[in-house]
């Protein structure tokens, strides 16, 4: 298949607010694709490649979409765009970046204008279509007359949607229903809503874990036998960067386990340092002095018996069983009472606040639903930096200002899968930020005033607000009241911000 079949389609799905449009769209490409086509074009479609990030940047696209005209007629196809990933993504060595110049110089030579734009976004992770995960998920249930349920929870288990779409379009309806947890195989993991106390959110739920939020970073950890492996919450492996979360679960009394978490470092007094302290530590190549400690909330899968399905209550008590000197601080009630009491300690031990989760909910992998609320003392978003002010006075040579978006994935405000701006802020920015924001985003701009430098969309920041406000500035009809900065989330991709949907619904609150 062409890749100019996927630019008609997604243009198509862009052009419409119809989710069944979107869906039957999506669907009748998928039918046309052969088997070998389908993993590389469900992740060109979601901006996802299977290759992952393949070394190029803005400014890489940038030099070469300006070297290459755009061709009159369509040639590529998805297997020759998947191959020319591979060969981008291994170039290595001092000439790695002349040969990645010119594999993509040539590649876009090729290419006409709407291709250009597609390859672009696919490098970038900026395909904005209108195709998000949940619609083609639907999409490929449609294609493959297979049950919606059954593919989105295989999508949940493997991790991969393209490879749940080769299954179910290529196999059999036994062979996707089977799909299920794999040691050593990432999924994707339950979030939480949000709510304004414990008590409002155990009224929410009933009978529930009230546990502490800590101000860490999210990670699943596999073990079979003596290997371990940890991931992130984006399902990036982390193994080799947390050794001493490795050395934790290998004590642990089990043979095959997964188990799901936060990592954090702690000070001398036993309180949790600064987020951005764990992030740093989190993030880095090679051990530093800031140890890591994990702590559990939850296990998915202990010695050969899947728990996902199981209720909540019998995943603690298996996680008591195996990690008790490593569980979550919590207690189980129905008593709105005790979830507050039980927050007001949160805080105090210096953490962010509890996370309520139904007793008897089971693991919803990849799901944001009702079972499990987080609760915090003050309103946070994660969302997405658009562009950044150079500042004044003490700030002079500095960029500060950030512009601040929240994700529109159905285009209600703009296009679809894009982001509509909020409100900006300079405020809760430390030195050390500032100087960190001022050589990060000219490496990721796209374009720049006297004033201002407009970025790629990717940058995930979470904020607190004290709440919304009417306002006609913005296209989204909201603004941000009194917004601070907390600290940048590099753990998150821009995917995973807070829409401006979530946020309108605070006007209602």
């Amino acid at each position: 298949m062409l890749i100019d079949e996927l630019v008609t389609t997604s243009a198509a799905v862009a052009a419409t607010r119809s989710r069944l449009a979107k869906i039957e769209a999506l669907a009748e490409l998928l039918r046309r694709l052969e088997p070998d086509e389908i993993v590389p074009a469900v992740g060109f479609l979601v901006g996802r490649p299977r290759q992952g990030r393949v070394g190029v940047g803005w400014r890489g696209v940038a030099a070469a979409s300006e070297a290459s005209a755009p061709a009159t007629n369509p040639s590529i196809t998805v297997g020759e765009l998947d191959a020319a990933l591979d060969r981008i993504a291994a170039a290595s060595g001092t000439s790695s970046s002349g040969e990645r110049a010119d594999e993509l110089r040539e590649l876009l030579a090729r290419a006409t204008e709407g291709e250009q734009r597609l390859i672009a976004g696919v490098l970038l992770g900026e395909v904005r279509t209108g195709a998000l995960e949940g619609v083609l998920a639907d999409a490929i249930a449609r294609a493959a007359d297979r049950p919606a349920d059954v593919v989105r929870r295989a999508a949940m288990l493997s991790g991969d949607l393209g490879s749940t779409a080769r299954l179910a379009l290529t196999g059999t309806a036994d062979e996707l229903a089977a799909v299920g947890l794999v040691v050593g195989r990432p999924v994707q993991p339950m979030l939480a809503a949000t709510a304004g106390s414990a008590a409002a959110a155990i009224e929410q739920t009933g009978e529930a874990s009230v546990e502490f939020k800590l101000d860490g970073a999210r990670i699943q950890v596999h073990r079979s036998g003596d290997e371990v492996r940890v991931f992130t919450r984006n399902l990036a492996d982390i193994t080799h960067r947390v050794p001493e979360v490795v050395d934790v679960v290998r004590a642990l009394p089990v043979d095959r386990v997964i188990l799901d978490g936060e990592t954090l470092s702690l000070g001398e007094d036993g309180t949790p340092r600064p987020f951005q302290e764990t992030m740093s530590r989190f993030g880095a190549e090679h051990a530093r002095e800031a140890v890591l400690h994990p702590w559990f909330f939850d296990v998915l899968h202990v010695d050969g018996r899947d728990l996902i399905d199981e209720p909540l209550a019998a995943r603690l008590a298996e996680l008591e069983r195996i990690a008790p000197a490593h569980r979550i601080p919590g207690s189980v009630t129905a008593s709105p009472e005790t979830a507050e009491r039980v927050s007001r300690e949160a805080l105090a031990a210096g953490h962010e606040g509890v996370v309520v989760k139904a007793i008897g909910s089971p693991y919803a992998a990849g799901r944001r639903g009702a079972s499990w609320v987080k609760v915090k003392p003050v309103l946070t978003y994660d969302l997405v930096v658009l562009a950044c002010e150079w500042g004044s006075g003490r700030r002079t040579g500095l960029l500060s200002n950030l512009h601040l978006g929240a994700r529109d994935p159905d285009g209600e405000f703009g296009e679809p899968g894009g982001f509509v701006m909020v409100g900006k802020t300079f405020k809760g920015l430390t030195d050390e930020l500032l100087r960190w924001q001022t050589a990060r985003f000219p490496e990721i701009e796209v374009r720049r005033t006297a004033n201002t430098v407009f970025v790629e969309p990717v940058t995930v920041v979470e904020i607190a607000i004290d709440g919304v406000q009417r306002s006609s500035r913005y296209p989204g009809g909201i603004a941000l009241r009194f917004a601070r900065v907390k600290h940048y989330r590099d753990d998150k991709g821009a995917a995973e911000a807070d829409t401006i949907q979530t946020l309108r619904a605070l006007l209602r609150a």
